[in-house]
């Protein structure tokens, strides 16, 4: 008797492919911040009612990618600088105290592993810079950060921050800050090298300083 098949995975529902679409629009760039997202013409090019697209739009409207005005119906998020300054400051609120638990678990060295996760992370920032390729330098980016915050092994925490991680990439998708060829891989080595000494004071100086280049380059 053969073995019986494995279920497939449930597949995505309508509002979730609707919202995947839409998302992928908006970090591409494809949509540009304050672009009108209509429910009508959302729902005709992907055959779904308006009630999924409402849906669709209240699961970005959560990730900050999506603005929903009463009675102004829905755009794309335009971050100002209050935004930048608001998103900045709980970025470091989160990555400091994964760096507490870090170091207070691991010891001032942090452990080889640790390290490991975070370097091959750079690695592939380091990759996406010598490509000059600006989508994935700002993926592999986040995913530095990313590998910081899940190295505290906090679910929550992780959860927290990856919540943010959509409006960061919308954020830098519209906004190219100057860095030379090499440079932002270089900064996160040495970013690296300060957090088990310097803590909160290298998470906070790291971010300040990349909100100087994001307003400057605005």
């Amino acid at each position: 008797m053969s073995p019986r098949r494995r279920e497939d995975a449930p597949r995505p529902t309508a509002d979730v492919r609707v919202a995947d679409a839409l998302r992928g629009e908006i970090l591409s760039g494809a949509l540009a911040p304050g672009a009108p997202l209509r429910e009508e013409e959302i729902a005709r090019a992907h055959d779904v009612s308006r009630h999924t697209v409402r849906a669709a739009l209240a699961a970005l409207g959560a990730e900050r990618l999506v603005q929903l005005v009463p009675y102004a119906g829905a755009r794309v998020s335009a971050l100002d600088d209050d935004d930048l300054r608001a998103l900045q400051q709980l970025r470091a609120a989160l990555e400091t105290e994964a760096v507490r638990l870090i170091t207070e678990a691991q010891g001032v060295a942090w452990s080889a592993a640790t390290r490991a996760a975070i370097e091959a992370a750079i690695g592939d920032l380091a990759d996406a810079e010598v490509r000059a390729d600006w989508t994935a330098t700002i993926r592999a980016h986040a995913a530095v950060h990313r590998a910081i915050v899940d190295a505290a092994d906090s679910p929550r925490l992780a959860e927290a921050h990856a919540g943010l991680e959509s409006e960061v990439l919308l954020l830098l998708t519209h906004v190219r800050p100057h860095y030379a060829p090499g440079a932002l891989a270089a900064e996160h080595r040495a970013y690296l090298d300060a957090l088990p000494r310097d803590g909160g004071a290298a998470v906070r100086a790291h971010l300040d300083h990349s909100t100087q280049l994001i307003r400057a380059a605005r």
